[in-house]
């Protein structure tokens, strides 16, 4: 197959896929069906005209006919007159008129024949029409139920992956949740620690072990004063010693 004779098949190929997709079966079903009504319409009319024409030439035969049995009497009264040149030309065109009538006869009964024959073809061609009438609505009824059911088919494929991504989104969605409580949970832990006080404090572990020496000691120191004071009496009361207590309470809650 040359390059030519390839495009060509592939256009038409192409084309024909396209026409199978815009084409509406409905469509060429009731096309096809006032096509089979025209066809109908025609034979209707051409029996219509043939009858026409043969009740034209019936008329015309009936006329002859007429003139035939004019003739009859002209010859009978030339006959009764002696006249037998006037009742031999009666004769000859009575002999015309009735071979006129012959081929007339011929004429209609050739147009009968035909007119009947026309009649069948009318009749069947009103029966097929009727059956693919039947026929034609029970396909356009099928094809729509198949094509509902397709919408259907098709909005329950477009439901489940619609469904698939909810899906998808919850599992994400459960996923960032528990991210998010175990992250709180670990903050409420460093809390507790004081990580976070740490973290924002300058000093570092040799220093909050230095500060916490210092403090100890100096509460040591003031003990023992304490102590010898309430040793030697020191002169000091136990008002004296009881302010002094409350002062360190102070200094505690503070």
């Amino acid at each position: 197959m040359g390059i030519l004779a390839r495009a060509s098949y592939v256009i038409r190929s192409k084309l024909n896929a396209i026409l199978n997709r815009a084409e509406d079966p409905r469509e060429t079903l009731d096309y096809s069906y006032e096509q089979m009504r025209d066809q109908l319409q025609q034979v209707k009319q051409g029996i219509a005209d043939l009858t026409t024409q043969k009740k034209r030439l019936e008329m015309q035969q009936r006329r002859l006919e007429e003139n035939v049995e004019k003739h009859n009497e002209q010859a009978r009264e030339a006959v009764r007159q002696d006249r037998d040149d006037l009742a031999r030309q009666a004769l000859e065109k009575k002999k015309a008129k009735m071979e006129q009538i012959e081929q007339l006869d011929t004429q209609i009964n050739e147009l009968q024949h035909q007119q009947e024959n026309l009649v069948e073809k009318k009749n069947e061609l009103q029966r097929r029409i009727e059956e693919f009438r039947t026929k034609k609505e029970t396909m356009k009824a099928q094809y729509e139920a198949a094509e509902a059911s397709t919408r259907v088919s098709e909005a329950l494929t477009g439901a489940g992956d619609e469904m698939a991504d909810v899906g998808r989104s919850i599992e994400r969605a459960e996923e960032q949740t528990q991210e998010m409580e175990a992250r709180a949970a670990a903050m409420d832990e460093l809390q507790d620690t004081g990580a976070f006080e740490d973290a924002l404090s300058d000093e570092d572990a040799i220093d909050r072990e230095l500060s916490a020496g210092r403090t100890d000691s100096a509460v040591e120191a003031e003990l023992e004063t304490l102590k010898a004071e309430a040793g030697t009496g020191g002169g000091s009361t136990d008002d004296d010693v009881e302010e002094e207590l409350a002062e360190l309470q102070d200094e505690e809650s503070k």
